[in-house]
């Protein structure tokens, strides 16, 4: 289908390929991965035709059609939800636009004298696009549009209207809706929610086509792909097995690659001492010379390149009392829309609550009125004794000074600690050498959430309130922090759609608009969220097993 034959590939001094092949075949479902840098994005560009390898050959059927999913969204603007996705779907899309500028054209009285060209070509297009299944493109387009987490209300409003986050869904929606024999998709699970993620990881394994992606979604990438490539030192090696066959198999590998290293090393120092020892010797020198030219001939194996995992003993907080928070009777509302209704809970010293619940069902409302950043319209939220409180939000990373670099910006807040501890610190969550040295105003969405994140746990609080963490985070990152987290000692309240996240640190769980999705009361589960899934029988609400 597409392949990539001995491909070579530099910007400057950074080497992406060197003469490395692969091969997608027809309906393989391929994970991408590799270190950020190591050339993920630009493979996905020499396959639409963006780039091209500065050596070697992409061959790309002609005939094939190829969908990109990307985290670049163009501006969406002038019509509805509905029609955006509709109108980027593929030729299907274009031929049901072009039948309703025909429709219109038929009607009015200034193409009279068109009419016979306009009825021929109206004729042309319905057959084709009847052909294709077109009449049912408005429902399937709908269908995805709810999967993505739309409500009716939202798939017939201006898209114009819509964040940056829900645009790029729409932008997914068009994508999905074309059917393509190849579909490319770059880190689709960062602005979906837990539901949408698992309505896209079925409807992605149900494709016919051939699917190959990229994501920090360790869960998603075990569900979804069949194999995994890995880009890294310049070549391109598949694994045929999910996430976890991968990460399995490439520590035998290495573990082998490092016996057979060892043993080559030996061999290596033996014949050199023999060299050494004989090489005056007039009787020896053929058997030197000898020894020499098959030293020479050797393929030399290298060591394999090691994951730098750099540790950190994070600070115990101060002990917190015993009741971290009490919410009596909470109430909070938008216009005539009712969030929490009367809400009462209480979290003590030690619990971590995992927050649920449909889009709309006030997760993010009910974090901004325990940090206090919202009032809530009745009740009262009562923080305990000897409390510290760390609260996370995409918002927080607009409190970083653009102007500072990392390393100044760690100095500011923490002016008692050394540069080898900040340095450290900065190591742990994944900025090593020159990162350090990088504007704010210069960093992606991941790295000021790695940022936020480090500033608030080298002096960590005793109550975490955790607005999605894990956006953005690569996988070895969100591990990294699971393994911090596990051994914090203080109490938690936390929204996710990393289930390696809610699975590895929950202890409690709050589902809110209860099991239906729509009652007005919570339900509140004292277990973890891996016993929550094993009684309500879902992952989330709403999407059942």
């Amino acid at each position: 289908m597409i392949s990539f034959s001995r491909i070579s590939k530099q910007y400057g001094k950074q080497v992406l390929f060197v003469d490395t092949s692969f091969q997608l075949n027809p309906g393989e479902k391929v994970g991408l991965v590799g270190p950020n840098g190591a050339g993920k994005t630009t493979l996905f560009r020499m396959i639409v035709g963006e780039e091209a390898p500065d050596e070697g050959d992409v061959s790309v059927p002609k005939r094939l059609t190829v969908g990109y999913f990307r985290q670049d969204v163009e501006e969406m603007s002038g019509r509805s939800v509905l029609d955006e996705a509709i109108a980027g779907s593929g030729r299907l899309g274009g031929l049901h636009h072009e039948l309703e500028s025909l429709q219109q054209a038929m009607g009015d009285p200034a193409r009279t004298g068109d009419m016979d060209a306009i009825l021929a070509r109206f004729g042309e297009v319905q057959e084709e696009y009847e052909h294709a299944g077109g009449y049912g493109l408005d429902a399937q387009a709908r269908e995805v549009l709810a999967g993505l987490g739309f409500d009716q209300e939202r798939i017939d409003g201006d898209v114009g209207a819509l964040s940056g986050g829900w645009k790029m869904r729409v932008a997914m929606a068009r994508v999905l809706l074309g059917r393509p024999d190849v579909l490319l998709m770059d880190e689709p699970t960062n602005h979906l929610d837990i539901e949408s993620i698992i309505w896209l990881e079925a409807f992605l394994t149900s494709l016919p086509g051939a699917l190959l992606l990229t994501s920090h979604d360790r869960e998603f990438m075990n569900r979804v792909a069949t194999s995994i490539a890995e880009i890294d030192g310049g070549e391109i090696t598949v694994y045929s097995g999910n996430y976890d066959f991968y990460e399995r198999e490439r520590t035998i590998r290495e573990t082998n690659r490092e016996a057979a290293y060892a043993r080559q090393q030996a061999m290596l120092a033996k014949e050199q001492r023999f060299i050494d020892r004989f090489a005056a010797h007039a009787a020896k020198a053929a058997q030197v010379q000898s020894r020499v030219k098959a030293l020479d001939k050797i393929e030399k194996i290298e060591l394999p390149k090691k994951r730098r995992v750099v540790k950190f003993d994070f600070r115990a907080p101060p002990r917190s009392g015993d009741q971290v928070a009490v919410l009596e009777g909470v109430t909070k509302g938008y216009g005539r829309r009712t969030i929490h209704d009367h809400l009462s809970m209480t979290i003590r010293r030690g619990e971590r609550w995992c927050v649920m619940g449909r889009n709309g069902a006030g997760k993010t409302t009910l974090l901004r009125m325990v940090a206090g950043v919202l009032a809530p319209d009745e009740g009262e939220v009562k923080l305990g004794a000897s409390l510290k409180m760390g609260y996370f939000a995409q918002q927080a990373l607009d409190l970083l000074d653009p102007d500072l670099t990392i390393e100044e910006q760690l100095q500011l807040d923490f002016p008692n600690e050394s540069i080898g501890v900040l340095r450290n610190l900065a190591g742990v969550f994944q900025f090593s050498g020159d990162d350090i040295d990088k504007k704010i105003r210069a960093l992606s969405g991941g790295e000021k959430t790695r940022l936020a994140m480090a500033r608030m746990l080298l002096d960590p609080p005793n109550f975490l309130v955790l607005d999605e963490p894990t956006n953005h985070l690569d996988m070895a990152t969100k591990e990294m922090l699971i393994s911090a987290l596990k051994d914090f000692e203080g109490t938690m309240l936390f929204v996710s759609h990393d289930r390696a996240f809610l699975r590895g640190l929950s202890n409690r769980v709050i589902e809110l608009g209860g099991e239906s999705g729509t009652d007005a009361q919570p339900h509140l589960y004292p277990g973890s969220y891996v016993e929550y899934v094993a009684r309500t029988g879902h992952e989330a609400p709403g999407v059942h097993a």
